[in-house]
C-alpha cells in the first residue's frame, strides 16, 4: 500500500491521507468593522477546493491572535466570536469532505503592520491608515524600510501567551481539529528563538535555554486549554541560514537547535513538528531545490521521538512517496502545488494506487 495514502493517528484522530495543506497566506480578510479578519468567500472557496480534491488535512493560513498579531491588515484572525461564526461554515464543509480541519495560530512580531504581497508587500507607518507599531523581543527592525518595532515586556509577553490560549479556545468552537502554533518564518516566537533578532539580558535571551523559554510557554498554555484527544503541532523554521552559511558572519537559528528543541516540544504536548526553513533574516542565502528543506525533517525524526511533516518544493507524487517510504517524515505538506492543481491528492492516489474520499457529486466523472 503507499505510504501517502495510509491513514495518520495523531491522539483520537484518524487523519485520511498524509497528503496535507500548508499553511498560505491570502491577505483576503477585511481590515476593519464587524468583518474584521473574518473569513469570506475567498477563503472557503481556497479551502473548500482542495478539500474536495482528497487532501487529508487543511491548515488555514496564519490567523493572529490579535489584531496586532497579524503580518498585514488583511489577515485571518480569531480574537473574536464574530470570526469564529465565520471558521464555523468552513470547517463544517471539511469535515464533510473527509478532510481534518487544521488551524495555523500566530503572532507575527516584528514582520507585522505590512502590506499585501501583490501590491509591493511594503511596510505599513504606525501612523497611517491601517497601521500600527510591531512589537518584538528586541527593538531590531526586520530590515531598513520598517520602524523599529517596541521591546516586549515581561507582562506584554503574557497578554501574548493568553491570546494563544484564548485563540485555541476559539479554534475549537469553531470547529478546528488540529491546531499549530506558529513558530517559524520570523514571526514573533521565531523572533524569541534565534539569536539573530533576540538580544534580550533577561532570562527570555542569551542562552538556548531561555531563548525557548517564551515558545514553551506558549505550548503549555495552549495545551491546556486544547483538548487531550486533539493533536497540538508546532511549525518551525528548522534554521535561520545563517550560521549554517561560511559566507554569512551573522549568527542564527540553526538546524542544530531545531534537533535539541524537538524533544522539549514533546514534552510540552506537541504531537509534530512542521519543519520549514527561514524567513527570520532578509537577505539570508537559501539553497533551494527540490525538497530542499526535506533533511531539516528528516534529522529531527531520526535524531528524536518528534514526528514530522516535510515541506518545500514537493511537487510530484513519486518524490512524496519517496520521502515517507524511506523514513524522512511522517507527512508531507504542499502549499504551492495544491494552488496549481487542488486535485493532487486524487491524482497522487491514481498513479500510486492509493484512495481518497470523493463527493458524492463527482462520482461519475473521477
Amino acid at each position: 500500500m503507499s505510504s501517502l495514502f495510509t491513514p495518520y493517528p495523531a491522539r483520537s484522530l484518524t487523519i485520511p491521507n498524509r497528503v496535507w495543506m500548508a499553511a498560505m497566506c491570502q491577505y483576503s480578510a477585511a481590515p476593519e468593522g464587524d468583518a474584521i479578519g473574518a473569513p469570506n468567500d475567498w477563503h472557503f472557496t481556497h479551502l473548500a477546493a482542495r478539500a474536495t480534491g482528497g487532501t487529508g488535512l487543511i491548515i488555514t493560513e496564519a490567523t493572529a491572535v490579535s489584531p496586532e498579531g497579524r503580518i498585514s491588515p488583511y489577515d485571518l484572525g480569531i480574537w473574536n466570536d464574530h470570526q469564529v461564526e465565520a471558521f464555523r461554515r468552513i470547517t463544517r464543509f471539511l469535515k464533510e469532505q473527509n478532510t481534518v480541519p487544521g488551524i495555523q495560530i500566530a503572532h507575527a512580531g516584528r514582520k507585522g503592520s505590512t502590506e499585501r504581497t501583490w501590491v509591493g508587500g511594503r511596510p505599513i507607518a504606525p501612523d497611517a491608515e491601517y497601521g500600527w507599531l510591531p512589537v518584538a523581543p528586541s527593538p531590531l527592525p526586520f530590515d531598513d524600510d520598517r520602524p523599529t518595532p517596541h521591546e516586549l515586556t515581561r507582562d506584554e509577553m503574557a497578554v501574548i501567551v493568553r491570546q494563544f490560549a484564548d485563540a485555541a479556545r476559539r479554534a475549537l468552537n469553531a470547529g478546528f481539529e488540529v491546531a499549530e502554533i506558529h513558530g517559524a518564518h520570523g514571526y514573533l516566537i521565531n523572533q524569541f528563538l534565534s539569536p539573530h533578532t533576540n538580544h534580550r539580558t533577561d532570562e527570555y535571551g542569551g542562552a538556548f535555554e531561555n531563548r525557548i523559554r517564551f515558545a514553551l510557554e506558549v505550548c503549555d498554555a495552549v495545551r491546556a486549554v486544547w483538548p487531550d484527544e486533539l493533536p497540538l503541532f508546532f511549525r518551525i523554521s528548522a534554521t535561520d541560514w545563517l550560521t549554517e552559511n561560511t559566507d554569512d558572519d551573522r549568527e542564527g537559528w540553526t538546524a542544530d537547535d531545531t534537533v535539541a528543541l524537538a524533544p522539549l516540544l514533546l514534552e510540552h504536548g506537541i504531537d509534530l513538528m512542521d519543519v520549514s526553513s527561514g524567513g527570520n533574516a532578509p537577505h539570508a542565502k537559501i539553497l533551494v531545490g527540490p525538497g530542499y528543506q526535506v533533511p531539516f525533517a528528516a534529522r529531527v525524526k531520526n535524531e528524536t521521538r518528534m514526528p514530522v511533516a516535510a515541506v518545500g518544493l514537493i511537487t510530484e507524487p513519486d518524490q512524496a512517496e519517496r520521502i515517507l517510504a524511506d523514513g524522512q517524515a511522517d507527512a508531507v505538506l504542499l502549499a504551492r502545488e495544491l494552488l496549481r492543481n487542488p486535485s493532487w491528492a486524487r491524482q497522487a492516489a491514481r498513479q500510486l494506487g492509493g484512495d481518497v474520499h470523493v463527493p458524492n457529486q463527482y462520482h461519475r466523472s473521477v
